[in-house]
């Protein structure tokens, strides 16, 4: 019980913030501040072209944009400030942890997440980054690509360069990749409907930036978004991302990467909602295979997106019981780039 002759802490504007935004695009859900903030949010291994991938997601405070349509990623993040130190005790945790260790000479790529973004100061702490860019160097002698999740607002410069020049005092060469959050190619769906806050001048922008230091950039885009579009609508609007992005890995010089994610419904958001009422469902693993196919001969490199991170509501993922088999296949496709493998999964 709260003594009433204390004065109460006055209320975290950050969190006010967050949830302004979140009832503002009518989610439902809630925050997790009953995780160990000493240990992360999760973390799991991908295969791709670029070798073993390490994808770790830290716990800290919830994305400060939270309006994006059909996301429930902050729903395991924290309401609340997480602090440098706890931060840093994660980075701890996930290299102690064995199946991070036991894999630590094979690994090629960390791709690094709040389900926010890594460059938000206000939520991710630089002191904990830089902590962990040193235990990158310390602990994987094979790192290739550092990869860092965050909205294009809370990109600047001067901060890639000083990550770049760390990274560079590893036992190999390091990359720096930039993972931004697309989702839709069409303007209107973008950001009238999926609320993304994404605009095309901003993304060339930061393209002619980012080529100037040879840093690459990860794209991720989600197959039928939004409640309302066909199968073929889906899959032309990721052909036409395709196209663009073609255009301007070309026009910039910049090593450009589609993540392409199908969309699973995700808990406590509208879209949970038309799904409930029979207005949405999720695209099929066909569909995906039919979008991704147009990057063949670009100069993109493609990963498929084929896990729901356990966020899809019951029922709402969009791998069916049965297709296990057509999962392996995709994911042998993320490792070679063997587009005869989506001609296949296609039925093209």
């Amino acid at each position: 019980m709260n003594d009433p002759s204390q004065p109460s802490s006055p209320p975290d504007p950050i969190a006010q913030e967050i949830l302004r935004a979140t009832a503002g695009s009518r989610k439902l859900y809630g925050f997790n501040d009953t995780h160990d903030p000493r240990t992360p949010a999760d973390f799991w291994f991908q295969e791709s072209d670029e070798g073993r991938i390490l994808f770790a997601v830290f716990y800290t405070q919830a994305c400060r944009w939270s309006r994006c349509l059909g996301c429930n990623l902050p729903t395991r993040m924290s309401q609340h400030p997480v602090g440098f130190r706890l931060l840093m005790a994660q980075v701890d945790a996930l290299f102690a942890h064995p199946d991070v260790m036991i894999c630590s000479d094979k690994l090629r790529k960390v791709i690094v997440s709040n389900n926010g973004s890594v460059l938000d100061q206000v939520t991710f702490s630089s002191t904990a980054l830089i902590y962990l860019i040193a235990k990158l160097n310390l602990h994987l002698p094979r790192l290739a690509v550092l990869s860092l999740e965050t909205r294009i607002e809370h990109v600047e410069i001067e901060e890639l360069e000083f990550i770049a020049r760390a990274l560079r005092e590893g036992e190999t060469p390091t990359q720096l990749e930039l993972a931004i959050g697309f989702e839709a190619f069409d303007n209107r769906v973008r950001n009238d409907i999926f609320r993304k806050g994404l605009q095309l001048h901003q993304f060339e922008n930061l393209c002619r930036t980012i080529a100037r230091y040879r840093f690459h950039l990860k794209c991720y885009f989600m197959l039928k978004p939004i409640p309302g579009m066909t199968a073929d609508e889906a899959v032309s609007d990721i052909h036409r991302a395709i196209d663009y992005l073609s255009a301007q890995a070309r026009a910039c010089g910049v090593t450009l990467n589609l993540h392409l994610n199908p969309t699973y419904v995700a808990a406590g958001t509208v879209l949970e909602q038309h799904f409930r009422d029979g207005t949405y469902t999720p695209p099929t693993l066909r569909d995906t295979a039919r979008a991704a196919l147009h990057a063949q001969g670009t100069p993109l490199t493609v990963f498929l997106g084929l896990s729901d991170e356990g966020l899809a509501c019951p029922g709402g993922s969009f791998v069916q019981p049965q297709e296990g088999p057509i999962v392996a296949q995709l994911e042998a496709f993320n490792r070679t780039q063997d587009y005869a493998i989506l001609r296949s999964v296609a039925g093209l």
